[in-house]
């Protein structure tokens, strides 16, 4: 049986995070969704709970963090192509997202970095398992370990 991955993120104003995601080409599950949470369907065993703050403090064991002054959690989002990388960047800063200037290109993996409207980073990137695995992929990360 296939498990579900709910990845929880705390947002200010629930209407202007459901309409980023939205931008992004995702869709929702109504079932898990109301005036306090909406239920961002990334794939068939993956969704994101975007939960207001007071929500998302109801399951934290600890006081809740600021995404927007601290970064606590990294999303990474593969996408089909590089294609689709920039596409989900263009989507994201139209939407009201941040660039966070980050950007990796090693050949065979090709990232960029995105912030939503209250500070939580999404990670769109593209990776080329076959390349990583052969002999790009070691020298990648002997470079990067150096």
């Amino acid at each position: 049986m296939p498990q579900l991955v709910f990845v929880n993120l705390p947002v200010t104003d629930l209407p202007r995070a459901r309409a980023f995601y939205a931008a992004l080409g995702f869709g929702f599950d109504e079932r898990f969704s109301d005036d306090t949470a909406a239920c961002v369907v990334v794939s068939e065993q993956i969704n994101m709970m975007l939960l207001t703050r007071e929500k998302f403090a109801a399951f934290a064991p600890r006081p809740v963090g600021d995404p927007a002054s601290a970064c606590s959690v990294l999303v990474a989002l593969s996408r089909a192509s590089r294609k689709e990388v920039d596409a989900f960047m263009t989507a994201g800063l139209g939407a009201g997202g941040t660039d966070n200037g980050s950007f990796q290109d090693f050949g065979f993996m090709y990232a960029r970095s995105i912030s939503d409207p209250d500070g939580n980073v999404l990670e769109p990137m593209w990776m080329d398992v076959g390349a990583y695995e052969g002999t790009l992929g070691q020298e990648i990360a002997a470079a990067v370990d150096a």
